[in-house]
């Protein structure tokens, strides 16, 4: 059995020795670790910004070529014309239906970038092998995406420059700069309201907006 003092010395001399490693390593390190290479950060820069495409990497792909894909990868999940399977999620349908009760946010309802679909199916999909598709297959993919959705013709070819120029139908509905205020209360500088003063003049409590947390989700009511 070690002393509790031995424990000590053993923790010291870690600490010690770790302080050594530190002094002596690049200011700003931790003294341990290497610079990552550029081949280990391209490994990890592969996102694609939806507004301009910038990212997206060489590579085309048609819409037949993603028909083929699709039938191999895609289908058993999301439906052979993307109606989805089971719980699995509808890729096609649902234009015009975001301000129904129950909206069908599809790429073709709700997207609001081409290059965005691209950069999902490159990161996460198939769902059972990520990252196993080509980028050229993930082009085919996308237009052929794009074509179930009446977006692109069936002559398309997706690629770098063409992908951000394709026109999504909710593109003009989302809001990209927030013009609420961060708070509604007024700064004060000086003579401020005391702090011992302030009240509650209100609450949610028995006002019934807090729903249910059992039981099934389309019968939920407040309490």
């Amino acid at each position: 059995m070690f002393s509790s003092r031995k424990i000590c010395l053993v923790i010291v001399a870690i600490l010690l020795a770790a302080g050594g490693l530190a002094g002596a390593a690049e200011p700003g390190s931790f003294g341990y670790g290497r610079v990552a290479s550029p081949a280990q950060i391209a490994g990890w820069d592969i996102d694609v910004r939806g507004e301009d495409g910038a990212g997206l990497p060489p590579g085309k792909g048609t819409v037949d070529r993603g028909a083929d894909v699709y039938a191999e990868q895609c289908a058993a999940c999301h439906g052979t014309f993307g109606e989805g399977e089971g719980r699995f999620p509808k890729l096609v349908g649902g234009v015009g239906s975001l301000r129904d009760e129950r909206p069908e946010p599809t790429v073709g309802s709700y997207w609001p970038f081409a290059p965005t679909l691209w950069d999902y199916i490159n990161r996460a999909m198939p769902m059972s092998a990520p990252h196993t598709l080509s980028a050229d297959d993930v082009y085919a993919l996308t237009a052929y995406i794009l074509s179930l959705n009446d977006l692109v013709p069936n002559e398309f070819v997706a690629d770098r420059n063409s992908l951000p120029k394709v026109k999504m139908r909710n593109r003009d509905n989302f809001i990209w700069t927030d013009p609420r205020p961060d708070t509604m209360a007024k700064p004060c500088m000086n003579n401020c309201v005391n702090a011992a003063d302030v009240r509650l003049s209100s609450t949610a409590e028995g006002r019934d907006l807090t729903p249910r947390t059992t039981g099934p989700l389309d019968t939920m009511q407040s309490k």
